[in-house]
């Protein structure tokens, strides 16, 4: 392309958005169901029950370490199937594009998105791309949707928590929260602070295939963090958890950051982690595995559901004291994801 900067001209459907699409979509995104350029993509049929899924990515910055929006954007939704025990089969992307915005930004972006795409095997199908004049938008916008198939079985859902199952958190908390607000204030951390964005579904897949009647429930704990996933499940499940303060783990970046910043690990947004409700006979078999994939490689029991008062989470503290957790009140961080 001539151009280096996004023009009002790429979003008319004409010539410069044929371009844009040959030259950098396809040039990237290619594969056998997306080159056709259709209007809706076909899909062989499928067995099993189908999962649907739609987020959109405003992230503010669009690059941070550890990752982008576009990869922000393949892994969220890809997550967010995997949560109700699916196979992701395909992604749509649909980008808004701010006129003026670099091309070569977009071309990291959509690299950044295809190798995401790539490396879960879970392909982009089909897409759109508008562009709002210089001023209206902010960069770039990027929503996914995502279409999954369930197994004959496989019931996840919080409704299906039981009392004495054990939460296993699948690694640290707060990895990505705080590295966006720490990129966005410009403060430098020592020590390696990034994004822990990463597809779940493998990992996901490897639990369910061994357990598929221990695993009751999983939730992927982004805006709002753990403390908010852990008390939807807690209402939803009509029990309560509780949590141990000294099992939550943290690392030292992070918590050295939440110190600074005055914030609590608990609420701040994970895009590479998820929440495992498991039955107590099956909690360590499921650890076991969780270990043995790279995704779960620092996952630990942080706590119990109990027939106690329904929908509270409680944390207990390692001196004997305790206090209930609400959910995340207001916006700390808006634009996390």
């Amino acid at each position: 392309m001539s151009e280096h900067k996004i023009l009002l001209d790429h979003g008319s459907g004409g010539m410069a958005s044929q371009e844009l699409i040959s030259s950098l979509f396809l040039k990237h995104l290619d594969n056998p169901i997306l080159r056709g350029l259709e209007d809706s993509a076909i899909l062989e049929n499928q067995q099993g029950r189908l999962a649907f899924s739609t987020d959109s990515y405003v992230v503010d910055p669009i690059f941070f370490p550890g990752g982008d929006i576009g990869k922000l954007a393949v892994h969220g939704t890809i997550n967010d199937l995997a949560m109700r025990g699916a196979k992701p089969i395909c992604l749509s992307l649909g980008l808004i594009l701010e006129e003026g915005m670099d091309i070569e930004d977009l071309e990291k972006i959509i690299i950044s998105i295809s190798e995401a795409s790539k490396t879960s095997g879970v392909p982009i199908v089909t897409g759109d791309t508008k562009v709002v004049p210089r001023g209206k938008g902010d960069k770039i916008f990027i929503n996914t949707s995502g279409i999954g198939v369930v197994a004959d079985g496989i019931d996840i859902s919080s409704l299906n928590a039981k009392a004495e199952d054990n939460v296993i958190l699948s690694g640290t908390m707060g990895d990505h929260g705080i590295t966006i607000m720490t990129r966005r204030a410009g403060i430098s951390m020592e020590g390696k602070l990034e994004s822990d964005t990463m597809a779940l579904h493998n990992m996901v897949a490897t639990l369910l295939k061994e357990l598929p009647e221990d695993i009751h429930t999983m939730r992927d704990p982004t805006r709002g963090g753990v403390a908010t996933s852990l008390n939807e499940i807690a209402a939803n499940s009509k029990l309560s958890i509780e949590i141990k303060e000294e099992d939550l783990p943290v690392t030292p970046e992070v918590r050295t950051a939440c110190e600074i910043l005055g914030l609590e690990p608990l609420y701040l947004a994970n895009e590479g982690k998820c929440l495992v409700v498991v039955s107590e006979a099956a909690t360590a078999r499921a650890l076991e595995i969780m270990h043995s994939c790279p995704e779960g490689k620092d996952a630990q029991i942080i706590g119990k559901l109990k027939n106690g008062k329904p929908g509270r989470v409680v944390i207990n503290t390692p001196i004997g004291g305790s206090r209930v957790v609400t959910p995340l009140h207001g916006e700390p961080l808006p634009r996390i994801c």
